[in-house]
């Protein structure tokens, strides 16, 4: 029984390496040569034979470098949407030679389904002539992900063809938009994000790609004008091309060698705009520390002598105020305070009878008391005598 379990056990583990050894893909990207890779859900998700993969199935990939959390730095990845296919694309560097692998995961979103598969990269020179004439557009009128495709790229070279000077063109860098600083486009109709293309070509720039790049034609841009264009533009109607946004680069004249600075004896040369003193004589800071103290340690002292002298020695006694207050006006004072005095005793002392004023209202005539439901408040406090 234990014989037949490790049997079944090694028969699957043998059956799951055969099938992952059918799950790898080996591609052979080139340096500087735009490198794109399609992720199609009937190449990647697993289904029986003689079956098709429904094409309304939603798919999301994740990819990554073997033993690191991203891509490489040179390789990027976009999909648009669950129901459209993926893209791997770059363009590798001479830094990237040699062997490198990428790890796909295939999400399937209908039954959860996950597929693994291995992309084996081996990154090589190109063969052929060099391409030192490159020029970069910016397509206005597509996404990424709709000139990713060979047909589509395919037709922009076709394209270019007429604006260039006869010769082959090859795509060299396909970037987005919005990986160079781009705004994403509002959802409306028509709205585009953008892509930078670039192409590369052993025959030289035309008079036309020349003009384009002129400093007449980026001064036009700069005020708002089309720029200049000496011929017809094969790009449209297919592809928008934003002419003011055209590069040119030639790297058909070798670019000089930085000057290698030469070490000197450390003595700078004499110049007779810069002459620094040299020798310093020298200083007593006694006398400045002795100011810096002294004058407002003595500042604050006579503010203080000044303020007591005001305070404490220009005081008015009473007698002297007594002496300039008339008698008439004293004896007022006088009387006021004495009447408030005898105020305050009568009214703490209780053997005082009650004011009038407080006490019920009564008649004077007859000596009857008003009734207690009438409002005192609305009768007089002198009633009419008769």
């Amino acid at each position: 029984m234990a014989a037949a379990l490790i049997w079944i056990l090694l028969v699957g583990l043998l059956a799951g390496l055969g099938d992952a050894e059918a799950q790898q893909t080996t591609l052979q990207p080139l340096v500087g040569r735009v490198f794109v890779h399609t992720l199609d859900r009937e190449a990647v998700l697993r289904h029986p034979e003689h079956v098709d993969v429904p094409p309304t199935t939603p798919v999301t990939y994740h990819a990554h470098l073997q033993g690191h959390p991203d891509l490489p730095q040179w390789l990027r990845y976009t999909q648009r949407s669950p129901h459209q296919p993926g893209f791997l694309y770059g363009t590798p560097t001479p830094e990237d030679r040699g062997r490198q692998v990428i790890e796909v995961t295939a999400y399937n979103r209908d039954s959860f389904d996950t597929t693994w598969r291995r992309l084996v990269l081996l990154i090589g020179d190109p063969e052929g002539p060099l391409l030192p004439y490159q020029a970069e557009f910016l397509v206005c009128s597509h996404d990424v992900e709709e000139v990713l495709p060979s047909t589509p790229a395919s037709r922009f070279l076709t394209a270019l063809g007429g604006l260039w000077e006869p010769g082959e063109l090859q795509l060299l860098n396909i970037t987005s938009a919005l990986d160079r600083g781009g705004r994403v486009p509002l959802p409306i109709e028509g709205r585009k994000e953008g892509v930078y293309i670039k192409v590369g070509s052993a025959s030289p720039f035309s008079t036309c790609l020349k003009m384009v790049a002129s400093p007449d034609s980026h001064a036009r841009c700069a005020q708002g004008q089309p720029p200049l264009l000496s011929c017809y533009d094969t790009l449209a109607p297919h592809f928008r091309v934003d002419w003011c946004n055209v590069s040119l680069v030639d790297k058909s004249v070798p670019e000089p060698a930085d000057e290698v600075p030469t070490p000197g004896d450390g003595i700078l040369e004499h110049d007779p705009f810069f002459c620094p003193p040299t020798e310093a004589t020298a200083r007593d800071f006694l006398t400045d520390a002795l100011v810096t103290l002294l004058v407002p340690l003595l500042v604050a002292l006579l503010l203080t002598l000044g303020l007591a002298y005001v305070m404490c020695c220009r005081r008015e006694g009473r007698l002297k105020r007594d002496l300039a207050t008339s008698d008439i006006q004293m004896v007022h004072h006088c009387t006021i305070r004495g009447n408030t005095e005898e105020l305050r005793q009568m009214a703490s002392s209780r053997e005082v009878p009650r004011p009038l004023s407080t006490l019920p209202m009564f008649n004077v005539r007859t000596g009857e008391r008003l009734p207690p439901q009438v409002d005192s408040a609305q009768v007089p406090l002198i009633l009419d005598q008769h």
